[in-house]
């Protein structure tokens, strides 16, 4: 898109021409169209001709003292009809010699017209409003392509330099001082930038908000629709910009070029605005860092119900997200999907409060497998909770669930979703794996196998006490004899200084090396 200084639209109103000091000292006083003074000034024109309007082209200020109207009635109704017609932003009659008083005439056809009208009470130059006006528009028309150029130079550099799409975003919100919102056609919110409290108030009241994005502009809220090639995929709001607005405007455009270039250059995949909207979303709630009821705007903007709503928490291991994302939509399962990290994929359902939330993550998780083939998927669950504050928490248990079957999938038999209680001494010694006791218990215990040169036998105790201590078992998976693995145990006992034929003793150990394990994930 190329902005020409022609294309801009005007940077004052009527209503701010009244104010400049120039202007004040004529004493100004608005006789006609009192609710018409936001109408944008293009332009200022003296003229005294009765026939001006023809040589208008919209937006003007018109100037007179009406010397050539005065006595007729007729010409003076059909010059400020002619000016309506030409779309003029307002007249300015200077009184004196011609009129000593606004023309009842003149005033009567600007009110039916809407067409702004004031009087100039003391003699003032007409010059110096022309100079005064028309230096201040050229200054905020260069300005303002100044500030177009600069963004997207700015822009354009983060692009070629490899930057995500929110540090884009970012410095659009830099430069326009409230915050931007990016959204799909749904109005769905995938990016977000500015002052977060800010952002937050936003986002709070964002149906409406959508609404108004969507439709006429207004009150600082400026759009730019995103796409390419005939399609449409999305728009770029800013939200409550305080400048003028064809500032505001040629932000939203510069913008607007440099998300579709970003998209270009990624591939064309919009869709991973939403992933990224939704692992931000989840990421931020599983780690904590943010508290979950300041998450609760963003979580409702991105389209995910939370009113009375049972929330489900949900990580997979080794699920492709975008797998994931068409079986909810198949199964009409609200729900956010984001990929973590090491493999894991959380998932978080929102469901009406009368459905049955077990039942409905099993179905999930059984259609999944059923895709996927059995052994290749594992679905961790936390029990439903019934309050958003409590979903951190939810998805964190998940993770703990999903990490402590991660090697231990081929031992245990696991149902389709597994949950807590399912993992037994493993799911408890994974939540408590960051406690220095347990940390100190595991080195303690294996104390006589941690250097690097013992790692077969470390391997070998792995695998005999999840085997239950079955010998043969053992001894089959590391292929070797049995007076082989013979030999090899005694030498654990011996450096361990224990007896793994006692009951209590190698329980102790076993814990202690899932405590390990934990601690090296």
């Amino acid at each position: 898109m190329t902005i020409t200084l022609d294309s801009l639209e005007p940077a004052l109103s009527v209503r701010q021409v009244l104010t400049l000091e120039r202007v004040l000292a004529g004493e100004p006083e608005v006789v006609a169209g009192a609710s018409h003074l936001d109408r944008a000034v293009r332009w200022v024109h003296v003229a005294e001709a009765a026939d001006v309007g023809v040589m208008l082209t919209g937006g003007e200020m018109v100037l007179t003292t009406g010397v050539l109207l005065a006595g007729d009635e007729d010409k003076q109704a059909e010059y400020v009809r002619s000016l309506h017609r030409a779309e003029a932003a307002a007249i300015v009659l200077g009184l004196g010699r011609a009129f000593p008083a606004a023309p009842d005439v003149m005033r009567r056809a600007a009110e039916r017209c809407g067409l702004p009208m004031v009087v100039l009470h003391r003699p003032f130059p007409f010059a110096e409003l022309t100079e005064e006006v028309q230096s201040r528009l050229v200054r905020r028309k260069f300005a303002a392509v100044s500030l177009s150029e600069a963004v997207r130079t700015e822009l354009t550099a983060l692009i070629t330099a490899g930057a995500p799409l929110q540090r884009l975003l970012d410095e659009v919100a830099r430069h326009s001082a409230c915050p931007v919102v990016v959204t799909n056609l749904a109005h769905r919110v995938l990016v977000t930038a500015g002052e977060r409290p800010a952002v937050d108030d936003v986002l709070r009241d964002w149906e409406r908000i959508a609404r108004q994005a969507g439709g006429v502009e207004g009150d600082g809220w400026i759009r730019a629709e995103l796409g390419g090639r005939g399609e449409r995929w999305g728009r770029i709001v800013l939200c409550g910009y305080r400048g003028d607005t064809a500032t505001g405007r040629l932000l939203a455009d510069r913008a607007a070029e440099a998300l579709v270039l970003h998209r270009m250059l990624a591939g064309g995949a919009a869709c991973s605005w939403e992933e990224q909207s939704a692992q931000s979303l989840l990421t931020d709630l599983v780690s904590g860092v943010v508290p979950a009821r300041q998450l609760l705007p963003r979580a409702r903007a991105a389209g995910l119900p939370v009113n009375r709503r049972t929330f489900v928490p949900l990580v997979v291991r080794d699920g492709d997200p975008a797998r994931l994302e068409r079986l909810l939509r198949l199964l009409g399962l609200p729900g956010l999907v984001a990929e973590l990290a090491d493999g894991a994929t959380a998932v978080l359902l929102s469901l009406p409060r009368d459905q049955d939330a077990g039942a409905l993550a099993a179905h999930f998780a059984t259609r999944l497998r059923t895709e996927t083939g059995p052994g290749h998927t594992v679905v961790a669950a936390a029990e439903a909770r019934a309050s958003w504050d409590d979903v951190p928490t939810g998805l964190r248990e998940a993770r703990h669930v999903a990490d402590a079957v991660a090697d231990s999938s081929a031992v245990l038999d696991l149902p389709p979703v597994v949950r807590l209680k399912d993992v037994h001494l493993r799911g408890l010694i994974r939540l408590l794996r960051d406690d220095p006791h347990v940390q100190s218990f595991a080195e303690r215990e294996l104390d006589g196998l941690l250097r690097e040169t013992d790692e077969d036998l470390l391997s070998v105790l792995r695998t005999y006490l999840a085997s239950g201590r079955n010998k043969s078992r053992t001894a089959q998976l590391h292929h070797v004899s049995r007076p082989a693995l013979y030999r090899r145990l005694e030498a654990i006992q011996v450096r361990l200084g224990v007896d793994l034929d006692d009951f209590e003793q190698a329980a102790s150990v076993h814990i202690a090396l899932l405590a390990h394990d934990a601690q090296q994930q």
